[in-house]
């Protein structure tokens, strides 16, 4: 529930209480004798959902004015027999433009303050990157003050707030900009001291490489993030934690974009802005359309044709921004998807070739791949690594990647470089070991073809 206290101008009381007996509503007068321009004051419970229509009906009935003296207070509780009534009326949870305005304003804190916790917040997320810890990185989502600008610019475009509106949107993007630096700036700094290793190489940290390989999916964290932020300030539940969601999309991803200028690594840094630039427009978008379509407009009719066009043309401007970007998620989707394909069934391929041999003492032991997206999409063969466990005694084949590398061309569509290592081991056993066997008895069932370079690759492991 709502208290709403409402300063009455001169002459217009009789019309004031007429409106609100009206309305059905319980109310309480008071005489006014602080200013002259205004002879009482009316105070009068309603339902959140109930502030924004009895307030249009007092302007168009009595003529109390937007800049009139007028306080919205929540209450605990009200006891009234027309309260049943007044919920029927109103029964969403929807708060007034004016309410909106106020919230809005107070998520957006002054600049100093929100730089402040900003770079704090990069600080913190850098850190956590490069220790691989996401627990660091949730507690540095915690101090991120971005859902203010964020919320606060959809809420300026659609109440033709042109300053709000303004200041949102430059506080997000010189705030990421801000982030991209610093955590560019601690980057290089760290690399002058031994906190971290020398030649560390960020991209094989998993919380950086999760940053680096964005695909569609992350879309959904953002409009997911955007839409919650639009619903936790329409109905004041929740905002803090929404706010953690919203950093979660931002700032993680900008300082890795930073640690990609710092550590000389491009590719990390495109990867990662581009992910920065999709959830920012995305969480703009989603609270954009909410705040729209849960009904909110400025109070002028004129001003709402022209919000109308302004809103259309924002959301379009960021569609056709996302649409563009999201061909670079799509791709990294893709072919995600093709290069864990290709592992998989590399990996099922040899470990059957092994199994149907069934030559004793002989182990797989493991097969990787590497095989990145970015390697996909600029060309690059595939790399099978293969190591495998031989007892003593028994010769490696001197032709055996070659034979794999021949197969897995065959199979997989897809020319290859193998790598095959030997290691020596030894299995206790209770009878006396048989004779040793050939290795012509590992059978090779795809029809052999030449592979690139017919064999130039790199050649087996040599065993001393």
């Amino acid at each position: 529930m709502r208290l709403v206290q409402v300063l009455i101008p001169e002459g217009a009381r009789p019309v004031v209480l007429e409106t609100l007996d009206e309305e059905g509503i319980d109310y309480a007068v008071f005489d006014e004798v602080g200013r002259g321009d205004f002879e009482a004051m009316v105070q009068f419970p309603v339902p959140p959902s109930g502030v924004e229509p009895v307030m249009q009906h007092l302007r168009s009935e009595a003529g109390i004015h937007e800049g009139a003296y007028t306080i919205v207070l929540p209450t605990e509780t009200v006891v009234s027999r027309r309260l049943p009534a007044l919920k029927e009326r109103f029964p969403g949870l929807r708060i007034s433009r004016e309410e909106l305005l106020a919230r809005a304003e107070d998520l957006a804190p002054a600049n100093s303050t929100f730089f402040a916790f900003l770079l704090l917040s990069t600080v913190i997320a850098t850190t956590g990157l490069l220790l691989d810890s996401a627990a660091t990185i949730i507690g540095a989502m915690v101090v991120a003050p971005l859902m203010g600008p964020a919320i606060s610019a959809s809420v300026g475009a659609v109440l033709d707030e042109p300053e709000m509106r303004s200041r949102g949107s430059a506080l997000q993007v010189t705030g990421l900009l801000a982030a991209i630096a610093t955590a560019a700036v601690m980057g290089w700094l760290l690399q002058q001291t031994v906190l971290i290793p020398p030649g560390l190489d960020i991209r094989t940290i998993p919380q950086v490489a999760e940053r680096t390989s964005p695909n569609v999916l992350s879309l959904f964290l953002a409009l997911g993030s955007g839409l919650a932020g639009a619903i936790s300030i329409i109905r004041g539940a929740g905002s803090a934690l929404v706010g953690v969601a919203i950093a979660v999309a931002l700032i993680p991803p900008a300082a890795t974009a930073g640690l990609g200028i710092a550590f000389g690594l491009p590719g990390v840094f495109v990867a990662a802005a581009v992910l920065v630039v999709v959830n920012l427009l995305a969480i703009n978008l989603s609270a954009l359309l909410l705040l729209y379509a849960a009904g909110f407009r400025p109070l002028e009719t004129t001003d709402r044709r022209t919000v109308r066009s302004a809103v259309f043309s924002r959301v379009a401007t960021i569609l056709f921004g996302i649409a563009v970007l999201s061909l670079v998620l799509g791709a990294v989707t893709w072919t995600t998807f093709q290069t864990q394909s290709f592992e998989q069934e590399t990996q099922e391929i040899l470990r059957q070739d092994v199994d149907q041999a069934n030559i004793e003492g002989v182990e797989l032991v493991d097969v990787t791949v590497d095989y990145e997206p970015v390697d996909m999409l600029l060309g690059r063969e595939p790399q099978v690594n293969v190591l495998i466990g031989i007892p003593r005694g028994l010769e490696a084949p001197p032709d055996l990647a070659q034979r794999w590398d021949d197969q897995l061309t065959t199979e997989l569509d897809r020319d290859v470089v193998v790598r095959v290592g030997f290691v020596e081991a030894q299995v206790s056993e209770a009878e006396p070991r048989e004779p040793p066997f050939e290795w012509s008895s590992l059978t090779i069932l795809a029809t052999p073809v030449a592979g690139p370079g017919d064999g130039s690759g790199p050649r087996p492991l040599d065993i001393a």
